[in-house]
C-alpha cells in the first residue's frame, strides 16, 4: 500500500513538472514576440540607453513578473508533493532497533574482548553461558545481518546471519551460520544465543 503511495505521488510529480514545462516554454515564447527584434533606442546623457516606447518595456516588466510569480507557485507545488508523510514510530519498532542495536553493541565487544561491555549487556546467566563458550583469539572479524525479530511480552527474539573470519595461533578459520539472540527486560539485556552460536568460534 505504501508504495502505491509512493508511486502515485512520483507520477503526480512528474505530471506537474510536465505541466510547467509547458507553461515556461508558452510564457517565453509570448515574451520573444512583444520584443521587437531591434527595439527603437535613445541614448541618454549619461551614456545610458532607454527604451523609447514605454508600452513594450512595461509589457516585458509584466511577462517577467508573471513567470516569476509562476515558477514559485511551482516550486511550492512540487514541494508539497514532495513531502513524506511523517509517521509515529510504533513501540515494536523502537524495540526491534534497540534490539538490532544491541547485538551489534555485542560483536563489537566480542571482537575487542570487552568483558564489561558484554557483562554490561547481558543477564548473569547470559554473561555466565557467553563467557563459557568464548574461546581466544589473535583476531577476528565478525559481521551481523538481522533477518527476522519476535516480540512476545518482555522477550525479543533476533535471529541473526553471521559471517565470520578468527585467526588463532596462526591459524585462519572462517564461517557462517543463523543464531538466534533472545533478549530480556527493559531496558534489553541478551539472555541466551540459540542455534549456531558465533561467540563458540573458531572450531
Amino acid at each position: 500500500m505504501r508504495l502505491r503511495q509512493e508511486i502515485s505521488t512520483y507520477k503526480r510529480y512528474l505530471n506537474l513538472k510536465f505541466k510547467m514545462k509547458n507553461l515556461y516554454n508558452i510564457v517565453i515564447e509570448s515574451t520573444i514576440k512583444v520584443i521587437p527584434p531591434n527595439p527603437p533606442l535613445a541614448k541618454g546623457g549619461r551614456g545610458d540607453f532607454q527604451i523609447k516606447n514605454s508600452k513594450i518595456r512595461n509589457s516585458i516588466i509584466l511577462h517577467f513578473t508573471f513567470l516569476i510569480f509562476i515558477y514559485l507557485i511551482g516550486v511550492l507545488l512540487l514541494l508539497s508533493c514532495g513531502k513524506k508523510e511523517v509517521r509515529p514510530v510504533s513501540p515494536e519498532s523502537k524495540i526491534a532497533q534497540e534490539a538490532f542495536g544491541l547485538a551489534e553493541t555485542i560483536r563489537n565487544a566480542y571482537i575487542k574482548n570487552d568483558r564489561e561491555t558484554l557483562e554490561r549487556s547481558s543477564t548473569k546467566d547470559g554473561y555466565r553461558e557467553l563467557i563459557g563458550v568464548i574461546k581466544s583469539f589473535d583476531s577476528a572479524e565478525l559481521t551481523f545481518t538481522p533477518t527476522w525479530v519476535e516480540i512476545e511480552d518482555s522477550v525479543v527474539s533476533v535471529n541473526v546471519s553471521w559471517k565470520g573470519t578468527w585467526i588463532a595461533g596462526g591459524k585462519r578459520t572462517e564461517d557462517r551460520g543463523l543464531a538466534v539472540f533472545v533478549f530480556e527486560g527493559r531496558p534489553l539485556k541478551l539472555s541466551q544465543v540459540l542455534r549456531a552460536n558465533p561467540f563458540r568460534q573458531p572450531e
